[in-house]
């Protein structure tokens, strides 16, 4: 029974899931997933929950771990830019849903700075590799595409790690003990819902906007 029991055990040391990899990679891991994120094939959260569990871990400076988000997440929105710009609307058409890419094209036309510095700042619920093609698709200049990009994230994920980092001994607590936080628990609740539509009234408003 007990070796049975060790092996077990051995199994499951030897067959770690992905997101343990990814974790156990840390820095090197983000930076791929904030590539990631920031092309036509989005994590939908993931540099920034992962910016948040490292920070949290305290291995290092939370600054460091900000620095690999941005980073990461900037080499992909130029790629994404990139490819936009060489391939043309016509292709990001049959890639993206039909009609949505004209709005976003209308709309960086009127408000490309701030459009762009929103995507990259605020968590919208539309992929922000939309509004990078949509950038790369228009005649949006590649050096304030990339100033403007990597201000925003910088932003986001400096937010998110100096977060992480301060209120990690306090997170932990929570996740041990719900039952003793429901106050903050239901706070936190709201504010992400606050979060969430608000970023979805900010996107119907500039899509109205652009129309």
């Amino acid at each position: 029974m007990l070796n049975l029991s060790l092996q077990r055990a051995a199994r499951r040391r030897a067959a770690p899931t992905f997101a343990s990899t990814i974790r156990h990679l840390g820095a090197l891991g983000l930076f791929f997933v904030a590539i990631l994120d920031s092309s036509p094939l989005p994590t939908f959260g993931g540099a920034d929950i992962l910016t948040a569990v490292l920070s949290a871990t305290h291995r290092n400076p939370w600054y460091e771990y900000a620095a690999v988000a941005t980073t990461g997440s900037v080499i992909g929105a130029y790629l994404t830019f990139r490819l936009a710009r060489k391939a043309g609307s016509a292709y990001l058409d049959s890639k993206f849903k039909k009609g949505k890419l004209s709005k976003f094209l209308k709309l960086f036309k009127k408000h490309g700075t701030g459009t762009l510095f929103a995507s990259t700042a605020i968590p919208f619920p539309t992929p922000t590799s939309m509004f990078f093609a949509a950038a790369g698709a228009s005649d949006f200049r590649a050096d304030k595409f990339l100033t403007v990009v990597t201000v925003g994230r910088a932003l986001r994920y400096s937010l998110i790690a100096v977060i992480a980092d301060h209120y990690s001994r306090h997170l932990l607590r929570v996740l041990r003990h719900p039952t003793q936080y429901w106050g903050w628990l239901i706070f936190f609740l709201l504010l992400i819902i606050a979060i969430v539509v608000g970023g979805i009234l900010i996107s119907r408003r500039l899509e109205t906007a652009s129309a």
